[in-house]
């Protein structure tokens, strides 16, 4: 994946040459091989944790990306860095990490905020066009659905979507190996295809990633 470094457990992001180069939420940044790279902890970032955990998928630098469940941006900025050719659209309902999230946006050109709620994919039809990558981060109990129906309006054919499962939100009593098995049964009865799914402990506890295709 293009500008994206992993050293060991650690993982960075490259900033593209014509970005701001500043810390965007206080994460480090350091210089090699006249690259400047910022830290991208694992702990903080589902996707980060993701990629350490060795998930298959690949994310170009051209994609167009539809992030659900955007928040204060964090993982939002080390997209950008990866898509510095492509464009994010960054769905977040809560006013308050929205405006963190628009900090970011004034240091990154390449993202979209939306203040929305993805349960209601056809309100921002107007402002997102069909995307090669769905990204997807809400703990709400109707999880799978939000992902479905945006996936259903939004991801081109062959086009890829992640969602990063949190079994408790889903359902308190089971365990969580089970309700990741009911989302991975749900997603395929409508159609897509599991591409890989990772648990990401110790990083984000009771949660998976889970990799579909379409088409």
């Amino acid at each position: 994946m293009e500008n994206v470094v992993v050293e060991g457990n650690r993982i960075f992001t490259v900033i593209p040459e014509n970005f701001d180069s500043r810390s965007v939420y206080g994460e480090k940044i350091t210089t090699k091989n006249h690259l400047k790279l910022r830290a991208w902890s694992p702990y903080r970032s589902k996707l980060a944790a993701a990629i350490l955990r060795g998930i298959d998928m690949d994310i170009k630098s051209d994609y167009q990306i539809l992030y659900l469940g955007a928040a204060a941006g964090t993982t939002v900025s080390h997209l950008s860095d990866i898509v510095y050719r492509g464009m994010i659209y960054a769905v977040e309902i809560s006013p308050f990490p929205l405006r963190k999230l628009l900090d970011v946006c004034r240091m990154r050109k390449n993202i979209v905020p939306i203040m929305e709620d993805a349960n209601h994919p056809e309100r921002y039809l107007h402002l997102v066009p069909k995307v090669n990558f769905l990204y997807q981060d809400i703990a709400q109990r109707n999880q799978i659905d939000i992902f479905i129906r945006n996936c259903e309006m939004y991801l081109m054919d062959s086009g890829v979507g992640i969602i990063m499962v949190k079994s408790r939100s889903i359902d308190t009593t089971a365990e969580p190996e089970k309700v990741y098995g009911r989302v991975i049964d749900r997603i395929e009865r409508e159609g897509y295809r599991i591409r890989d799914m990772k648990k990401l402990d110790p990083y984000a506890k009771d949660h998976a990633c889970i990799v579909i295709e379409r088409g």
